[in-house]
């Protein structure tokens, strides 16, 4: 394979997969999965290929119809990108193959559709990723953002109304980037990110840019839904349909934390970005303030989507903490949190879709000990889940935030260290109440009669069929390997990401 085609080809292989859903579905519904599944699985050998690559032997640029930039448009593949794609890919690979029965059941007629828009989320997505220009960053950043509040507006009825409160808040997000890249290319006289980071030195001291990367913050912490601007995200995240917010929930955010980390210590230099423009600063402290005020409203909730839904403005607080430090141990520990709450958070929207495909809700006051014995493995992989989301070891989460604490204790930065231990406790409050009922909350009546008359015993009998429960038991035990081999990627692949001069 020939590498030098990497940075394109992933983009590409979604756009053409978002052509071939609709021909596929339009001669027979129930395929269009299939078509989207291939595209996911080749996307994510083309990522991971790349990674090794770029590991190896440097990052890669390609210039698109062979035009050299600033004319041309410059897609580029280092080891940061390649990470978040390879991220992005697998984990929507994991979401699809779960999901073509329960879009049959939630959002009956509309597997076509849905394949087609997911194909063109994940086209912008990884072109958000690839891409090294200012504008074509925008131009991806619609596309994702488009399919999105179409993602979300397939839901209950509802959705709608979310999904256009989505649409409103996203349009102001980038509209305020727009404004920003306007500032930055009228003081630049260039959009490839390279060409401004080269000279970007020479008018950084100037308003206009100045102005122009607070918007592009601006923007971008809406698009992430860093606090206070994730006033989109409970309702879109409620009311979209299992498979949609399993799919736009562990990634969608991601992506926009990425640009943010790309942009203010790559194209710009750290020392600024944090010191003479202290954007990282705020992004710090308003990811601290998130991560307080989603867990207190997440202990808050009665249904589960809607607590994992506050639970993400949390968790993009973890990462906006990894911003705020600007060093090297907060950059890992944003990275690592990254790909660790895409895990996380996927295999527990993915578990909401089980529990809603059999017991027809996810309604936390109705949760029983039962679901021990007839959801058997469904509430293992959510204890595990859990106790990853609540930082214990030896699971994933423990080690992001780890390093996010080392990072706090480096730099001095005792009121992060303290929202990460108060945040661990909060979570371990909204997360156990569901344990405990799930495992000692006695049986209702109902129940109890139901299993004296079977003939045979209820032990996981209503367990999702295996396409549904195989991907959530695989999202679960990567918990546990993540986990145990932090040390491994952080040190193969993460510390090669880390920005010159953090």
């Amino acid at each position: 394979m020939n590498t030098s085609n990497i940075p394109v080809l992933i983009p590409a292989v979604f756009m053409f997969a978002a052509l071939a859903v609709p021909m596929v579905g339009l001669w027979k519904r129930s395929l269009s999965i299939y078509p989207a599944l291939l595209a996911s699985l080749l996307a994510a050998w083309y990522s991971a290929s790349g990674l090794m690559h770029t590991i190896e032997h440097g990052a890669v640029s390609y210039h698109l119809s062979g035009w050299v930039p600033p004319i041309g448009i410059e897609y580029v593949l280092d080891p940061l990108s390649a990470f978040i794609c390879l991220v992005i890919t697998a984990v929507t690979t994991v979401v699809l193959f779960f999901s073509r029965k329960i879009v049959k059941f939630e959002t009956p007629d509309k597997e076509m559709p849905f394949y087609a828009l997911a194909m063109l989320l994940l086209m912008g997505l990884t072109g958000m990723v690839m891409t090294g220009d200012f504008f074509n960053l925008y131009v991806f950043l619609e596309i994702s953002a488009l399919a999105g509040y179409a993602l979300v507006a397939i839901g209950d009825k509802r959705a709608p109304v979310a999904a256009f409160k989505y649409l409103t808040l996203g349009t102001a997000g980038a509209a305020f980037y727009l404004l920003g890249v306007s500032f930055i290319f009228i003081s630049t006289g260039t959009l490839n990110m390279a060409d401004v980071a080269s000279v970007i030195h020479l008018v950084d001291h100037t308003v206009p840019v100045m102005i122009g990367l607070s918007l592009i913050v601006l923007g971008t912490g809406l698009k992430m839904a860093l606090f206070p601007m994730h006033a989109w995200m409970p309702d879109a995240y409620s009311y979209a349909s299992s498979a949609a917010t399993a799919l736009i929930a562990p990634i969608g955010t991601k992506v926009s934390a990425y640009v943010l980390l790309r942009i203010m210590f790559d194209v710009f230099e750290p020392g600024y970005s944090a010191g003479e423009l202290p954007l990282a600063q705020i992004v710090g402290y308003l990811g601290a303030i998130g991560v307080i005020w989603g867990s207190i409203l997440a202990i808050c909730q009665k249904e589960l989507k809607t607590m994992l839904a506050y639970s993400s403005v949390a968790q993009v607080g973890y990462i906006g903490i990894g911003i705020g430090l600007a060093s090297p141990l907060g950059f890992i520990g944003a990275v690592l949190h990254i790909l660790n709450h895409a895990c996380m958070k996927a295999c527990l929207f993915l578990i909401s879709g089980c529990l809603r495909f059999r017991l027809g809700h996810s309604w936390i006051p109705k949760f029983e000990d039962s679901l021990r014995i007839t959801m058997p493995w469904t509430a293992v992989a959510f204890v595990v889940a859990a106790i990853s989301m609540i930082g214990l070891p030896p699971t994933a989460g423990f080690f992001s935030k780890w390093y996010l604490a080392l990072g706090s204790i480096e730099q001095g930065a005792w009121i992060f260290l303290v929202v990460l231990l108060v945040s661990s406790l909060l979570n371990a409050v909204y997360f156990f109440r569901i344990i405990e009922k799930m495992y000692i909350r006695p049986q209702s009546e109902e129940m109890i009669k139901a299993q004296e008359q079977a003939e045979s015993p209820t032990w996981g009998r209503k367990e999702a069929p295996w396409s549904m429960l195989g991907p959530v038991m695989l999202l679960a035990v990567s918990l546990l390997v993540l986990g145990v081999f932090n040390v491994w990627i952080v040190s193969n692949f993460i510390e090669f990401m880390i920005p010159i001069g953090l």
